[in-house]
């Protein structure tokens, strides 16, 4: 038993150093990202021309109480795309995690309550995020980084002039 413990406890040390948090949070950011960006890719055609049968899906499967459906088909498209390359960049990471567990709710509520174990498995890409952030290999970390750096006076502008 005690080679079993012991086993267990050098194969999740080994886990710990291999699986570091800015790798666990990439990981999520790209399979959150990629499961909504082709979600919303599938919705137009061309750069950004939502599809006449994205308009009728939004108008009979997808249809929302008190959401026109027109209003709901661009909504969805277009935050389908914008959090997803927040995600993508790590950048506002937060605020598109957020976003897409709201689309993931609404769903979950509105239009497949039966697919519960599908958004599940979303929300358990995107709660991590909301808790965390985009973790140390994301623009947040960059922006934050730089925006807690200390102002730095040039020593030509802190002189006076002559």
């Amino acid at each position: 038993m005690t080679t079993l413990i012991l086993l267990y406890q050098r194969t999740t040390d080994l886990a710990r150093r291999l699986l570091p948090e800015w790798l666990l949070l990439l990981v999520a950011r790209l399979g959150a990202g990629a499961i909504f960006f082709l979600s919303g890719r599938a919705k137009v055609e061309g750069w950004f021309t939502i599809t006449d049968g994205t308009f009728d899906l939004f108008a009979s499967d997808y249809a929302l109480p008190l959401v026109p459906p027109h209003l709901a088909a661009y909504a969805a498209t277009i935050s389908e795309h914008l959090f997803s390359m927040l995600l993508f960049l790590g950048l506002f990471t937060r605020l598109g995690a957020i976003g897409l567990l709201g689309m993931t709710l609404v769903i979950e509520v509105f239009v497949y309550p039966d697919a519960w174990p599908t958004h599940l498995s979303w929300a358990g890409l995107l709660l991590p995020l909301l808790a965390k952030g985009g973790g140390s290999l994301s623009l947040d970390h960059i922006l934050w980084r730089w925006l807690a750096q200390p102002e730095r006076q040039d020593s030509n502008l802190s002189q006076p002039r002559q």
